[in-house]
């Protein structure tokens, strides 16, 4: 199997779809696992950019869950969850015989599910920082080790740019190893000949550039020279613009408009529109609003009036006074104020299969405790932030809802309420959260 294979803290997921698309438009059959899934377990399984059909899933999850269940017993349980899916997509890409396969590393790289691949064509590294430090280490050099555990001897590996502390560590492995380790710079916007890219973002050009590296040196390595860029500052090769702007993943930079509230307002821009991104850490999260900022700025334009409204939720292994500050002063900087922050609860849970999953617990059985400390955190926040201003506003600042079914139905309630004032909500901190809501829109 010809694999490519991505580790990183941000931007993994979107080098790997870059990659895909490209190679697609270049004419050959790919194979894509990315993780988590948003809405339905079939997302983490992309055939020719395609989530795999659910009669091909049921096939091979059968093929591969009953030849497992014949090897166990009480010593050799049957793999974990994520190590079975890992296992799955190479079922699935090895009986659809793509002509290549790009694997997102799930967590981490030295000890990842998808890191028993012996021989990749080529290895890429995106934006390392902060993220899963329970279990990576608590320094960048410690985080980038585990990323480096994904580059094997004799083969070609490039990174981002990346903050001095974690390119030292990532070049140590590399000279350990004896390859080369090469870093990448960020797209040009000329190169891609006036079209834009797929992915939404500023961020998004630094993860083209590296998705752009691992899919010349993919054709390269297979003795297709003749597809490559001829260089690094050129306008790109028609397949390469192609396949970068047709680009799409849910749930990063994501705008919907909500339909159910926009319908009856046919004459005029929408009242409601939800801004998806799945950042989850304090990097992402300064991305996250940069974005947030320029997309509102854009269609603040046509309507004269609007509310930022912020709808949150992370898991409660990351620390909120980690993510949050870097939001808000973010959006402060980028002249955006949030006028509301919503707490809830995530719908689904981050194991339960497919969109079929049974329905949430009733409120009676919902703990809020974690989100009413996201919610005293925020306030923290506004409350050190209004120090020595002379601001007077005693309205009501953050809400904490028993579900999520009922802050969506609050949001859609004012806005027909207030049809004049364009209510954008960014939704983020979490991508189980993101899942949930686009399972809601969608209904």
């Amino acid at each position: 199997m010809k694999v490519i294979h991505v580790a990183g803290t941000k931007g993994k997921g979107s080098t790997c779809t870059f990659t895909e698309s490209i190679l697609r438009s270049c004419g050959f059959r790919t194979g894509l696992f990315t993780s988590p899934h948003l809405m339905d377990v079939r997302e983490r399984f992309r055939l020719d950019g395609v989530d795999i059909s659910e009669e091909k899933f049921l096939k091979y999850f059968w093929c591969c869950w009953n030849k497992l269940k014949e090897k166990t017993d009480d010593d050799i349980p049957m793999p974990a969850y994520f190590r079975f899916m890992a296992l799955l997509a190479f079922k699935i890409f090895s009986a659809e015989q793509v002509d290549v396969a790009l694997l997102e590393v799930g967590l981490g790289g030295k000890f990842d599910a998808t890191n028993v691949v012996k021989s990749p064509v080529v290895c890429g590294i995106s934006s390392l920082g902060y993220d899963h430090m329970e279990i990576l280490g608590n320094t960048l050099g410690e985080i980038a080790g585990e990323k480096a555990g994904i580059f094997k001897k004799g083969v070609p590996a490039y990174t981002a740019p990346q903050p001095e502390e974690a390119m030292v560590a990532l070049k140590r492995r590399a000279s350990e190893l004896g390859i080369s380790l090469q870093v990448v710079d960020p797209l040009k916007p000329h190169q891609l000949k006036d079209q834009h890219l797929g992915l939404q973002g500023e961020h998004q050009y630094e993860n083209a550039g590296l998705a752009v590296a691992l899919a010349s040196t993919w054709l390269e390595k297979q003795g297709h020279v003749d597809r490559m860029p001829l260089n690094h500052t050129d306008p790109l090769p028609d397949q390469f613009i192609r396949g970068l702007s047709s680009a799409s993943l849910q749930g990063r930079a994501q705008i919907v408009p909500d339909s159910q509230v926009n319908s009856e307002e046919k004459d005029r821009d929408s009242s409601l529109v939800f801004y998806l991104d799945g950042a989850h850490s304090p990097e992402s999260m300064e991305i996250c609003a940069r974005w947030f900022s320029h997309a509102t700025k854009e269609q603040s334009q046509t309507c004269s009036k609007s509310r930022k409204i912020l709808l949150f939720n992370c898991m409660s292994v990351r620390d909120p006074m980690r993510l949050l500050p870097h939001l808000v002063d973010t959006a402060t900087q980028n002249g955006v104020h949030f006028d509301l922050a919503l707490f809830v609860p995530n719908q689904s849970q981050h194991n339960k299969l497919g969109s079929k999953a049974s329905a949430p617990a009733g409120p009676e059985q919902i703990d809020l405790s974690w989100q009413l400390s996201l919610q005293a955190v925020w306030e923290k926040l506004l409350h050190d932030d209004n120090k020595g201003s002379n601001s007077t506003d005693s309205g009501e600042t953050s809400l904490v809802f028993e579900s999520l079914p009922l802050a969506i139905e609050w949001l859609r309630k004012n806005a027909v309420e207030d049809p004049s004032t364009s209510y954008q909500v960014l939704v983020t901190g979490s991508l189980h959260l993101i899942g949930d809501v686009l399972r809601l829109l969608k209904k």
